[in-house]
């Protein structure tokens, strides 16, 4: 097995340990992260529908996005918070996905914390 083979086995083994315990539902969906080296991106989802209730991006800032990673991924967190505030989701249940909370994926949940979201 190659290294990327091994790294990616391992990256999604520790999703499923993740995922295995975090269900969303269309009261309480699940915030999934993902992060990729130049992006992060966030995502409110009905686990019982299969479907994405609310999205938001490093592209949804526009010409505001100016800063370091993680503070657009604060900012990233209050877009997602005040778009599900919008279609009246006030709490969530938050999946870090094969991410360490730290960082980033930390600095994007209080961004959505500070937005209004509770989870």
């Amino acid at each position: 097995m190659n290294k990327r083979k091994a790294l990616n086995n391992v990256r999604n083994r520790r999703s499923a340990r993740t995922r295995a315990r975090i269900v969303g539902t269309a009261e309480r969906p699940r915030l999934s992260v993902f992060r990729s080296n130049r992006y992060t991106y966030a995502q409110l989802i009905d686990d019982t529908k299969g479907k994405t209730l609310v999205s938001a991006s490093l592209k949804d800032l526009g010409a505001k996005a100016v800063g370091k990673k993680s503070e657009l991924a604060a900012q990233i967190g209050e877009v997602l918070a005040r778009k599900a505030a919008e279609k009246n989701i006030v709490q969530a249940v938050f999946d870090r996905g094969a991410y360490k909370y730290h960082g980033r994926v930390k600095a994007l949940a209080d961004g959505a914390r500070k937005g209004g979201l509770k989870f």
